[in-house]
């Protein structure tokens, strides 16, 4: 009887839609377990389509392209491990979420995952039919049960598995980051080792997918909750991981413990990612965006050089009459640092067109907010034209502050492709560039020295589109408004709740109604990396049109 079993976790990062170049991962992964003796080879959750796909899926022609590209890798991979990889199943009018066994040139084993989840980011129940609990199945000496991802979230799955045979878990996922959600995971998974007293593996994809990163970090325990491996966050792995049978049952053998990074580099990283991928997954090179000598703008140049390289960022300083000099001097600080491309294209010129355009509609009235709009609307046509020109994605800046109280100018700074920091509250935005500045790890491309020079990060925050303007002059200090935005946000607290932990009524009414009103801008916003559990857009969906305010 053998008493040993291999594993290769293979922690990739596909790309949605492109199947023929996912299905060619996952075979030079198998090539990879084959080569290192493996008996099986497994990849994440839907890994022959990518993740998520969303309505895509249920097109007839992308499914049933998926599902050849499945049986075509069955195939391929016939003399070797047995192969497991997940993608859609289409039977009877019916679409499942599948976990594919590939083994001596055929499906071996089909596991449908059974309980969809339909919350967060997911609407796994718009697209796919919930199949029935599947029961483990044979790799050589070894019976595998796999619970598909969400599956792993509930007791029955596991529990029907283990009663049925099986003598390890191993869960395929397309798990998004988050922050803190690697505990969570562990958790959940500790407490279905305890459950079912088996080793456990849990796999997750990797890679950045429109505004969601999948973060990796795969793990495996054995019995007790005991970590027996960790994988790399953020990044692309392939691990080799052994099984043992003892007298007590089937135990892996424990493997490198990878250390996990903070919170702080884990959201970092995350933009990083995201960005990358966003970028390279739609086709662009090079990035654009205006430097103002501002923090917002500094923390997205850093972002951009650390993913694709100073060489391929173009920062531009669009002064008016009312940008001050230290502003000039903090951009061009910011760029040199980085050893980005930097230009500047003042536009006090076209300013004065328009002024001069609509002076005689304006006939009348008293300078004010529409002025200022002019100014933000013309760096973003400015902008919007480099980008056409030299096939550039533009960048967009705005914090989740500011986007949450409409602090940005629609069809001004908020013009751009993408939005690294468009989930990261101010006050966070301050010390993710001290983080930046002390911090410097082999995924990043720019430079290990400091980028953002502090004075940038220690002035008063202001878009300089009046005299002596800062942003506390029609906004809280961010400290106020962040706590009462989490209240608000992430914790869907009332205005009694807020109230009662100290703060003055006015001021979070004030709040609420800001951050009703701008709904119909972050609507029209560009996509940006999600951080939280609560980002805009998939996360937190409110109407456009809301007419209702907490009378608490």
């Amino acid at each position: 009887m053998t008493d040993r079993f291999r594993l290769t976790l293979a922690q990739l990062n596909p790309t949605v839609g492109a199947i023929d170049a996912n299905a060619a991962k996952a075979r030079a992964a198998w090539e990879a377990g084959r080569d290192a003796g493996a008996d099986f080879v497994a990849l994440p959750e839907m890994f022959v389509t990518g993740y998520q796909t969303q309505d895509l899926v249920m097109k007839p022609a992308f499914h049933a392209h998926a599902m050849r590209a499945i049986d075509t890798l069955a195939a391929d991979c016939a003399d070797g491990p047995a192969l497991g990889i997940g993608g859609p199943y289409a039977e009877n009018g019916r679409l499942y979420n599948a976990y594919f066994i590939l083994q001596g040139g055929k499906v071996a084993a089909r596991l449908l995952k059974h309980h969809l989840p339909n919350d967060d980011v997911f609407d796994e129940v718009r697209l796919f039919d919930a199949g029935p609990i599947s029961g483990p199945y044979r790799i050589g000496p070894l019976r595998i049960g796999t619970p598909v991802c969400e599956d792993a979230w509930y007791e029955d799955v596991a529990e029907t598995l283990a009663e049925t045979g099986a003598e390890i878990l191993m869960i395929p996922n397309g798990s998004p980051y988050r922050r803190h959600k690697l505990d969570l995971r562990m958790n959940v998974t500790v407490s279905r080792v305890i459950e079912t007293g088996l080793p456990l593996v849990y796999l997750n994809t990797v890679g950045g997918q429109d505004d969601q990163v999948f973060d990796g970090a795969s793990f495996a325990l054995n019995p007790g909750g005991h970590l027996a491996l960790q994988m790399p966050a953020m990044e692309e792995a392939v691990a080799h991981l052994d099984f043992q049978r003892t007298d007590d049952g089937w135990r892996a053998i424990p493997g490198t413990l990878t250390p996990q990074p903070d919170a702080w580099e884990q959201d970092y990283h995350a933009m990083v990612l995201s960005l990358r991928d966003y970028l390279g997954k739609s086709g662009f090179k090079k990035v654009l965006l205006g430097l103002s000598g501002g923090i917002d703008s500094a923390l997205v140049a850093a972002i951009a050089t650390d993913a694709i390289g100073a060489e391929n960022v173009h920062c531009v300083m669009l002064p008016s009459a009312y940008t001050s000099a230290h502003s000039l001097e903090d951009a061009a600080a910011v760029a040199h640092a980085l050893g980005t491309k930097f230009d500047t294209v003042a536009i006090s010129g076209p300013q004065a067109a328009v002024t001069d355009a609509l002076a005689p509609l304006f006939a009348g009235t008293e300078p004010g907010i529409t002025e200022e709009n002019i100014q933000s609307r013309l760096r973003g046509l400015l902008l919007m034209a480099l980008s056409n020109k030299t096939g550039a994605m533009l960048l967009t800046t705005g914090n989740k502050s500011e986007m949450a109280v409409g602090y940005c100018t629609i069809y001004g700074d908020m013009n751009g492709g993408y939005n690294p920091i468009k989930d990261l509250y101010k006050t966070r935005v301050f010390e993710t560039c001290r983080w930046r500045n002390r911090n410097h790890r082999p995924w990043m491309q720019g430079p290990a020295t400091e980028v953002i020079p502090l004075r940038v990060i220690e002035k008063p925050p202001s878009a300089e589109l009046r005299p002596d303007q800062t942003d506390q002059d029609s906004l809280p200090p961010y400290e106020v408004l962040d706590a009462i935005l989490e209240g608000l946000v992430e914790n869907e607290a009332s205005v009694a709740d807020l109230v009662a932990q100290g703060f003055d009524r006015a001021t979070v009414k004030r709040v609420e109604h800001l951050l009703y009103i701008s709904e119909y801008k972050r609507f029209q916003s560009a996509p940006g990396t999600r951080l939280t559990a609560r980002a805009f857009w998939l996360d937190r969906r409110y109407p456009i049109v809301n007419r209702w305010r907490d009378p608490s």
